[in-house]
């Protein structure tokens, strides 16, 4: 820590550099648990530095994914709790560029607040780092930056970028799928980090009970469902390209089925998911009944339950099901591809 650096005018505007020191030295910890082959052992430099192993690649394609956690963020603010929220912000991120067929290679965070308390700081650093052991990232990087003015003494945003590596051979080609072809669904941990300005105003979470145990959510209380981190499905995924090919894969977060399935599908053909096969979560359908949020707008707005979904030949659902069970994924059929010109159909 730079004792030196201290600006009294500085942190008469409401910015304590040291503060900032403080924060890097309480990280370090969390950050070396993160180091794979390629890091570089440094902290606090200008530059997040990788070594690129390129072994085993023919033409390496370099993919990028960058997100943030959301209002979910007001959850983590009045739970006072803020050691997960790292979590949905690599998944965020990591869960995207594995839909390109690419292994995360490292992360970046961008954490901007109010009032940098070192030890919170730490805290939501410590779940960034989390997330990128489960996904095999090495947080390489990031920055703090305290903002009073800008935002409330006691709140911050928190943003991320992920950066994956895969042969081009090897990239997820929608166009390869075919009529025949099976959707398999990975469930989710919850609601994920998306939907949240619904979700705030269908309970009224400033003035509603969080800590309350439901009968509904199995005893557990709504904050605590809530801030369930996303689920990460990197080392999974992994294993399943190791063993079948995969034909698409989609990340389903804001805009649940409707909007992101059909990214993932080719012009000509639809998928026919039914809504028997959807393992929908508890929270889900406590969020409809207490909204009163027509189903159409619950499959457009949530997971429903589903995460992640994946295509791959017919002949290859056992296999593929068989490895992501293996790799604690309790995958299931999810629906079939047809020819049609409507992407998706749930019925």
């Amino acid at each position: 820590m730079n004792e030196k650096s201290r600006s009294e005018s500085y942190a008469k505007a409401g910015v304590d550099i040291t503060a900032g020191y403080k924060a890097v030295e309480l990280m370090k910890k969390h950050v070396a648990r993160t180091m794979t082959s390629g890091s570089a052992d440094v902290i606090g430099g200008f530059g997040g530095l990788f070594s690129l192993d390129l072994t085993g690649y023919t033409s390496p394609v370099l993919v990028s994914g960058t997100d943030g956690v959301g209002t979910k963020l007001k959850l983590a603010f009045l739970m006072d709790k803020h050691d997960t929220v790292g979590i949905d912000c690599v998944a965020m991120c990591v869960n995207d560029v594995i839909c390109c067929g690419a292994k995360p290679l490292f992360f970046l965070d961008y954490i901007a607040c109010g009032k940098n308390y070192p030890e919170k700081i730490a805290s939501i650093v410590a779940g960034v780092a989390e997330g990128c052991v489960q996904s095999g990232s090495a947080l390489i990087g990031g920055e703090t930056a305290e903002m009073p003015g800008f935002y409330p003494v006691d709140e911050y945003d928190l943003a991320g970028f992920s950066v994956g590596i895969v042969d081009r051979s090897k990239v997820i080609d929608k166009n390869s799928m075919r009529e025949g072809d099976v959707m398999l669904a990975l469930p989710s941990s919850g609601v994920h980090s998306n939907g949240f300005s619904l979700v705030r105003k269908v309970f009224d979470v400033e003035n509603c009970d969080l800590k309350a145990p439901r009968s509904e959510l199995g005893g557990k209380s709504l904050g605590e469902t809530l801030l369930t981190p996303t689920r990460i499905y990197v080392k999974p995924m992994l294993a399943l390209f190791d063993k079948v090919k995969v034909k698409g894969v989609s990340h389903i977060t804001g805009g649940g089925f409707y909007e992101n399935i059909p990214r993932s599908i080719p012009d000509g053909l639809g998928v026919v998911i039914e809504k028997k096969n959807v393992r929908v979560l508890p929270i889900f359908k406590l969020i409809q009944s207490r909204g009163g949020i027509d189903e159409r707008d619950m499959y457009n707005t949530f997971n429903m339950g589903v995460g992640m979904s994946v295509v791959v030949d017919e002949k290859d659902v056992p296999l593929a099901l068989e490895t992501l069970r293996n790799n604690g994924v309790d995958a299931y059929v999810l629906g079939k591809v047809v020819k049609s010109d409507e992407k998706i159909t749930i019925k």
